[in-house]
């Protein structure tokens, strides 16, 4: 019997002798070889993770240390401000950390008498106008009743606010508001600790710091860092002796003033004037002078008048005196890059900012300055300030050169004037005849 192709339905097809049988294709929901997952992908999933959870856990340590940064970046420059003081009495033979105990002992002195005298101050103006708040509220009342015609009492007034519901709230708010105070005050204490602590370790072992960090570089490196610091150093302590000094001459020539007018607590107002006005650039003085006039504006008006005249005077004389004579050498600063800085520093790091703005930015100008490279500037009045203008062509000049251009007719090319337009027009001209030759010859 001969076969036939109807052999069943599950009969293979045979291939040819010689010949490769077709690839089959993949069953549905199959995976081909193609389809596999590649093995470095699991590990870079696993090392994508990582690096994320790193970031995070950095991300997350940086901001609760960051107060801790902060408090050693000041005591680093406060290190750096009484380095030279250390260091002269260290030359001497007295040990390193008994010399930064003294700096620092002067220091605290001084800031817990100015506070101290500060405190005096304001709660003796405090307690003077609570004891004249009673005739200050009859002095107004009667404004009232006869400029009004009303009839009004101070019982009544002090009846209705002491049962009014604003009292009420505003005493249930401070009462409220006592912890977070005393959590603030307490926080504010710690912070001052860490800063003298770290401030201290830094002035009296700074040769030690400066080993370690010098260890780790390079010889050529070793020399660069020694360098930054000892820059770091002049310019930091320059600005505080220079601002302490200029901060003396101001206390002293506000408060000869105020006592002068009669003026009470002149010489703690001097103080206050001289410090605040020489760590705040610019607008220093005249937020110091705030104070003086509204203690002066309690004895007479026009003693407050006259306390602003003489802020105005100062700030001059100072401004362009006293200022840069006495931070020529130290930190010479232009009072726009100085007031920039101060506001730059106080958006980053607020207070803190505000008060090591210059002398970071002194210590920046001053390493830059080392080691960018500088020209001679050419002698060009612009340079001056002075501008060079061209003079135009007079009205004589341009009559002539209309008269010597021959009127062109209709159809006719005008030709330029070489003797009166110069090479660039006699150019033009022999561009012109070239081009008439070349439409002859065509």
């Amino acid at each position: 019997m001969a076969p036939t192709d109807e052999s069943g339905p599950t009969a293979p097809h045979t291939a040819p002798t010689g010949t490769t049988p077709p690839a089959r294709p993949p069953a549905a929901g199959a995976a081909g070889p193609a389809a596999r997952m590649p093995r470095w992908l699991p590990r870079a999933m696993v090392l994508a993770l990582a690096l994320v959870a790193a970031f995070q856990f950095g991300s997350w340590a940086f901001h609760q240390v960051t107060g801790l940064l902060i408090n050693v970046l000041i005591a680093f420059f406060l290190a750096l401000a009484i380095e030279p003081a250390v260091s002269r009495m260290a030359a001497r033979g007295m040990r390193r950390g008994f010399a930064t105990f003294l700096v620092f002992l002067g220091l605290t002195i001084a800031t817990a008498g100015f506070v101290t005298l500060l405190g005096s101050m304001l709660a003796g103006q405090i307690i003077k106008m609570i004891e004249s708040f009673p005739e200050y509220l009859d002095s107004v009342i009667h404004w009232i009743n006869t400029t009004f015609h009303t009839e009004l009492r101070r019982v009544d007034i002090q009846e209705g606010l002491l049962h009014s519901d604003w009292l009420r709230k505003y005493a249930q708010n401070s009462a409220a508001g006592v912890l977070d105070v005393s959590a603030q005050v307490l926080g504010g204490l710690f912070r001052i600790l860490t800063v003298a602590l770290f401030s201290f370790y830094f002035a009296a072992d700074g040769p030690r710091l400066r080993r370690a960090l010098c260890s780790v570089l390079p010889p050529a490196r070793q020399a660069e860092v020694l360098r930054a610091w000892e820059i770091a150093v002049d310019k930091t302590g320059g600005y505080l002796y220079s601002r302490s000094l200029m901060a003396l001459v101001s206390g002293i020539a506000h408060y000869i003033l105020l006592q002068a007018l009669g003026v009470p607590y002149a010489p703690v107002l001097g103080v206050w004037v001289g410090l605040v006005s020489q760590f705040i650039p610019t607008i220093g003085t005249y937020l110091a002078g705030a104070l003086p006039m509204l203690i002066a504006f309690t004895v007479n008006p026009w003693y407050a008048l006259w306390v602003l005249a003489f802020v105005v005077v100062y700030q001059q004389f100072e401004n362009y005196m006293l200022q840069p004579k006495l931070t020529a050498k130290t930190v010479d600063i232009h009072p726009a890059v100085a007031f920039g800085s101060v506001i730059a520093g106080t958006a980053l790091l607020g207070a803190v900012g505000a008060l090591i703005a210059i002398p970071a930015v002194a210590t920046l100008q001053a390493f830059l300055g080392a080691y960018v490279k500088r020209y001679d500037v050419t002698d060009d009045p612009r340079v001056q300030g002075h501008r060079t203008r061209v003079p135009a062509p007079g009205t004589l000049a341009r009559i002539r050169r209309l008269v010597r251009q021959p009127q062109a007719g209709p159809g006719t090319a005008r030709t330029p004037d070489t003797a009166a337009d110069g090479p660039g027009a006699a150019a033009g001209t022999r561009g012109a005849v070239v081009a008439e030759e070349g439409s002859a010859a065509e």
